[in-house]
């Protein structure tokens, strides 16, 4: 390897590590932020808090290491260029081509290692992360609920004033708020004056038992003018026992990141795998509905179509050969048959669109195994050369360019994603959205460094702004065209 190579990859590779490593640091505050309120208020001992952010690490790295080497290239070949050791290799008969040569080998292994992270850290510490967020609940139960105000456990709101015991499964002032099923707020309230938190580690369902309390329930008089005077009906108890899901923890917002847990999960052989079912299990449900409403609609044909001779081809109304009793039972159950019909093409229609999304998703994992390699070259190509132009080093314009353009492809990227997923784009499409914008980027600054043209050629705008001027001006003072 010539010195060259040697100095490159040595100023390259050091301004990467500390570039990934403060990127790193800050997006993994940006985890803790995320997740805070799993994590506040909660007694959860250092080993469990470590745990929860070193399962969660690794999913940051597809953006980190993206970033890093877009802002380690612009601050190295930036700082090359503020030096003019560029200008010296080049007078040396050194192209920035041949500049670039052995840190697209060094980019080429990050890539490699970036795939093998992509598919297979990340799908186990997904996997890891998910559940180790529902199994705190199961550790230490008592985690699930802080004192001395309302905690969000499964269907319910539930405050208690104090807890106590080793693990704090016991339980004292308690207050539950049953959550309603209709939206229209609380119509349930139980007080307990102790309680206490019983687990199991192989099972999903945590129980409460409370001791002497309470049980108020709102009712809803059916006529419209008692509704004022907010009945309600009370009981008492000396032992009650409550079950709650735990699995209600780990949920996610929508049923779109919920799909998209489940598809981080897997490696690229289990994705091809699952989509060939997901895409199999599709396609049989079209088909056998199909068929479903084709025997339907022959049945009712068949059962109630009036039979046609020769002699009565010329009839135009069909009905008009059936009396009026006739006529209301086809009609009521022909109407039946379509409503029938169209309540069961909606709900297949959502339960189809809901198998196409989560095909999507997968899709979309998929390809973001090989976009994360396409993203760390991509990021170079960009980075080198605009560091070549711009000549400046340093944290100061290059973080600027990085930032601007980073922000622009994890949008890009983001945008694509979520479009596709709800089948707006192809997945593919989406998936490869943000690289395919960016790469002509990529082509103009490598060729514009290649050649020395500057970032942007005041030239181009500025000369045909100059000849209008001039025309303006020779015509108001004609006096200038003698001279």
């Amino acid at each position: 390897m010539k010195i060259i190579d040697r100095y490159l990859l040595k100023t390259f590779l050091g301004t990467f590590a500390t570039v990934f490593v403060i990127l790193f640091f800050v997006f993994i505050l940006q985890t803790v932020w995320l997740f805070i309120a799993e994590l506040a208020g909660k007694d959860l001992d250092f080993v469990m808090v470590i745990k929860f952010l070193a399962f969660s690490m690794p999913r940051i790295v597809p953006l980190v290491l993206p970033l890093s080497i877009l802002l380690a290239s612009i601050m190295s070949f930036g700082n090359l260029s503020e030096h003019y050791e560029f200008a010296a290799m080049k007078s040396s008969g050194i192209s920035l081509q041949r500049t670039m040569r052995s840190l697209t080998v060094a980019i080429t292994i990050l890539s490699i290692i970036a795939f093998f992270f992509a598919n297979n850290v990340i799908p186990y510490a997904e996997f890891k992360f998910i559940n180790f967020r529902k199994n705190i609940a199961q550790a230490k139960p008592a985690l699930a609920i802080t004192e001395g105000q309302f905690s969000d456990v499964g269907a319910y709101n539930i405050k208690v004033n104090k807890k106590w015991g080793e693990n704090g499964n016991h339980l004292t002032g308690v207050t539950i708020h049953q959550k309603a099923t209709n939206g229209d707020g609380s119509k349930t309230v139980i007080r307990a004056k102790t309680g206490e938190l019983i687990s199991s580690d192989k099972s999903s369902i945590l129980q409460l038992v409370l001791n002497d309390g309470n049980y108020y329930q709102d009712i809803v008089p059916k006529k419209y003018e008692d509704r004022g005077k907010l009945p309600f009906a009370k009981s008492s108890f000396k032992k009650y026992r409550i079950n709650i899901d735990l699995s209600e923890l780990n949920k996610v917002d929508t049923k779109d990141e919920s799909v998209s847990n489940t598809s981080t999960m897997l490696n690229v052989n289990d994705l091809k795998y699952t989509l060939d079912s997901l895409t199999k299990n599709r396609n049989t449900e079209i088909i056998s509905f199909s068929e479903n409403s084709v025997s339907r609609l022959g049945t009712f044909t068949n059962n109630n179509a009036p039979v046609v001779t020769k002699k009565k081809r010329h009839i135009k109304d069909l009905l008009s050969i059936y009396d009026n009793k006739k006529k209301l039972e086809i009609l009521t159950s022909a109407s039946s048959t379509t409503e029938s019909m169209l309540f069961s093409i909606d709900a297949t229609k959502s339960e189809l669109d809901f198998k196409k999304k989560n095909i999507n998703s997968h899709i979309i994992s998929l390809n973001e195994k090989f976009v994360i390699v396409y993203a760390c070259f991509l990021m170079f190509f960009i980075g080198a050369p605009l560091g070549a132009i711009i000549r400046k080093g340093g944290l100061g314009l290059p973080i600027v360019f990085a930032v601007m353009i980073f922000i622009s492809f994890h949008f890009i990227n983001t945008f694509g994603k979520r479009i596709s997923q709800e089948d707006g784009l192809p997945p593919f499409l989406g998936a490869w959205m943000a690289s395919m914008i960016l790469t002509p980027l990529a082509i103009l600054l490598t060729y514009r460094a290649t050649n020395d043209i500057g970032l942007i050629n005041m030239d181009v705008i500025l000369a045909p702004i100059q000849k209008v001027f001039q025309k303006i001006v020779h015509k108001i003072f004609p006096s200038l065209n003698k001279e």
